[in-house]
């Protein structure tokens, strides 16, 4: 019975049911953390009558090694780096990103997944998936500082 309860208790915090029964909202989740190497210095792009955003983007990378089992301690070792575009917005991170933010520092970025399309300079239509970053952290010096 409580469990019965509590489930419907969640049900109702989660869901917002509006007059019109067939329009039923639910919450989602859009939520990415990425842990890399800044691979270019921020550039801070601006379209007339828009904010202007700051972008960069991100190494992250994928270590296995290629043998027999999971607990292996023989075989090749593979690396797949994986590069992501991060856009910043957020006036305040969007200034902080552009002025401290440099190539090779090692970062962590939350934000939310965004996709969209655009048409290049050869008029062909691409999709592009972005990072649209709400949050830095700031976990090293930049690479080249360090020799």
């Amino acid at each position: 019975m409580w469990r019965s309860a509590s489930a419907q208790i969640f049900r109702q915090m989660v869901r917002y049911s509006s007059t019109d029964t067939s329009l039923i909202l639910e919450r989602s989740i859009n939520r990415v953390q990425l842990l890399g190497r800044v691979g270019q210095d921020p550039v801070m792009r601006q379209v007339e009558g828009r904010n202007p955003v700051t972008i960069f983007s991100l190494a992250t990378n994928e270590m296995w090694r290629s043998g027999e089992g999971e607990m292996s301690t023989t075989g090749d070792i593979s690396q797949k780096t994986t590069w992501h575009r991060v856009s910043v917005f957020k006036p305040g991170l969007r200034d902080v990103a552009y002025q401290y933010v440099k190539k090779g520092s090692r970062i962590l970025v939350e934000g939310k997944l965004d996709y969209g399309e655009y048409v290049d300079k050869n008029q062909v239509r691409r999709q592009a998936t972005t990072i649209i970053a709400d949050n830095i952290v700031f976990l090293s010096d930049n690479v080249r500082d360090r020799t």
